[in-house]
């Protein structure tokens, strides 16, 4: 069975991104082997602390390195990804071996996939240029089929997301198109 690691891009323990999340998971149920990053005490990237890794930053990329497929779920902030998601992609973009700087970093070549929860524009901006950024590092991104989510108006006003028919059916097909991206 594939492993998939999930990240969720909201800090905060009820996120809505989270939840989707968790929806996803459940699609997957039975087809993938899910887990999710906990990068809870990653350090900010520093090269002070850079050789040997931080054990967050082994234990990371160890996750990554041994998914067959990553799923980053991010809320937009400000039309870009959050600072922590960047702080991510920075440390899994460093060479591993300081003697050898040419060597792939973890991304090269990795599956992603993006999906986001957030305002009117869902998370488009967030989304592109989370794409650009691991393509440009060697990831190998599906763009087709990221999911896209606008919140209802109850999500802003009681903390309570209700997703569409339309929208859950668009995971369902993100979710069977990024197993057959990553070869399940």
């Amino acid at each position: 069975m594939k492993k998939i690691l999930f990240i969720i891009g909201s800090l905060r323990r009820q996120s809505f991104n989270r939840e989707v999340s968790e929806m996803v998971k459940s699609l997957l149920a039975g087809k993938a082997e899910v887990t999710e990053l906990d990068y809870s005490s990653l350090p900010l990237i520093n090269q002070d602390i850079e050789y040997p890794a931080p054990k967050a930053v082994a234990d990371m990329r160890r996750a990554v390195g041994e998914a067959d497929g990553v799923w980053i779920f991010s809320p937009e902030y400000n039309y870009s990804y959050p600072g922590h998601v960047k702080n991510i992609i920075d440390w899994l973009s460093r060479p591993v071996d300081p003697a050898d700087r040419t060597a792939p970093t973890v991304l090269a070549g990795r599956k992603f996939t993006l999906t986001g929860a957030g305002g009117k524009g869902a998370t488009a901006d967030c989304r592109r240029k989370l794409t650009e950024l691991l393509t440009t590092l060697g990831a190998n991104v599906m763009v087709d089929g990221q999911t896209g989510i606008a919140l209802n108006l109850e999500a802003w006003t009681e903390g309570r997301m209700i997703l569409t028919p339309a929208q859950k059916s668009q995971l369902a097909q993100q979710a069977d198109l990024f197993l057959r991206f990553i070869g399940a």
